[in-house]
């Protein structure tokens, strides 16, 4: 689902479906490379069964998969674009997924609503999550997760993660929950309505419908959507906290303080200027920081700490923002009102690394070169338009980048 998107987001340690990171090791997989593959595969059963996993399991679900070059392809491909937050909205939160997310919601309203009684996550937020990963069930994906899983922990990107994963999804199978066949998901591993990687699965996934199996995979939705609202009850949703409220900010506003550490009450907020869109107080739901998505000449919002329990579903900004401002809409609430800077244009993976290096070599230290606009780059860019006085909204344009060439 985020493939194409920039990832802009404070470190998260645990989701349930995390991206790939770089790695300097690559494997060189051509013509002998499923040979090599059969070779690591081999070593993998016996791994495999020093974990309790039987040879009946193994043999069931591993004999006669292949190496898939097209997956690894999609791996190295996916950190070379990058989409703006507004385009991604558009799609996320188009008023045909609002059509389609509301007319789900209706046909399964009683079950979300049970749900919701169970785990104390709104149904308008269960349903989005459905919505963004798999078009409300329409699309789960493709691909034999067993093969993905298996090709990705032979690549040395993330063997060791991968390599989890697939240990993780074998134990599924052993369990009795899926069969190997019926074990389909994205190319990544994710698997089910709500996307979960198979680790995600063992700790989180419940069998809400009764009937013995955790079963996320079938056309039955019941088990994935109580999955995801257990998952993000467990990290701690707090039922009628608003994960964000968008705000406007006033002309004196000081954009030093727009960061993801500095929270306080909105009350606080509120006497520093800080309103909602529509002029109104925000209620004291809890502390809040206030997020600049696009910098500061494009939305401005209040986040509070459901924020951050989104974030452990993916720990993309944009993706966050998209669940959010999509259960609002599906409340019946309206789309964001400012402006988002469409004149812009999102700078490139391969730009993105140039202005990380160029920030450090300026003195502003990113605390590495990936091409990932987290915490750390966001900080630099800060600190170097407070040097150069601009408004420090720790946003990086291809202007910004042009002034440090």
């Amino acid at each position: 689902m985020l493939d194409n998107i920039q990832l802009a987001s404070a470190d998260v340690t645990v989701s349930v479906r995390p991206m790939p990171r770089p790695s300097a090791e690559v494997h060189r997989v051509s013509a002998g490379g499923n040979a090599r593959f059969q070779a690591w595969l081999g070593a993998f059963r016996e791994r495999a069964a020093e974990q309790g996993l039987s040879h009946t399991t193994l043999d069931r679900a591993l004999t006669g998969i292949n190496y898939d070059k097209d997956i690894i392809k999609r791996d190295r491909n996916q950190a070379e674009f990058s989409k703006p937050i507004w385009e991604y909205l558009d799609s996320a939160v188009s008023d045909t997924r609002i059509s389609n997310g509301r007319a789900a919601l209706e046909r399964n309203r009683q079950t979300l609503e049970r749900i919701e009684t169970e785990y104390g996550v709104e149904k308008e937020v269960v349903t989005a999550i459905w919505g963004l990963e798999t078009s409300f069930g329409t699309y789960r994906g493709g691909n034999q997760t067993i093969r993905s899983l298996a090709t990705l922990a032979f690549d040395a990107r993330r063997a060791q993660f991968f390599e989890t994963q697939l240990v993780a999804a074998l134990q599924i199978i052993q369990a009795g929950d899926v069969s190997t066949g019926n074990m389909i998901g994205s190319w990544a591993g994710a698997m089910g309505h709500t996307q979960f990687m198979p680790t995600s699965y063992l700790e989180h996934a419940v069998d809400f419908d009764g009937d013995g199996r955790r079963d996320i995979w079938s056309d039955d939705p019941t088990d994935a959507l109580a999955s995801a609202a257990a998952y993000l009850a467990r990290h701690g949703w707090t039922k009628g906290q608003p994960w964000g409220v968008e705000v406007r900010l006033p002309e004196d506003f000081d954009y030093a303080t727009a960061r993801r550490d500095h929270t306080l009450m909105p009350s606080e907020w509120r006497a520093r200027g800080v309103r909602s869109i529509d002029g109104r107080a925000v209620p004291d739901h809890g502390k809040a920081a206030i997020l600049l998505p696009a910098g500061g000449k494009g939305v401005a919002l209040m986040i509070f700490d459901n924020f951050k329990v989104i974030e452990r579903y993916n720990g993309a900004d944009a993706y966050v923002i998209g669940i959010g401002h999509l259960s609002d809409r599906l409340i019946g609430k309206p789309s964001f009102q400012a402006d988002w800077p469409r004149s812009d244009r999102v700078l490139s993976f391969t730009e993105r690394k140039e202005l990380q290096q160029r920030l450090t070599q300026a003195g502003f230290d990113t605390q590495g070169i990936d091409g990932r606009t987290g915490p750390n780059t966001i900080e630099a860019v800060r600190a170097y338009q407070l040097a150069q006085g601009f408004v420090p909204d720790g946003y990086p344009t291809l202007k910004l980048l042009e002034g440090l060439r």
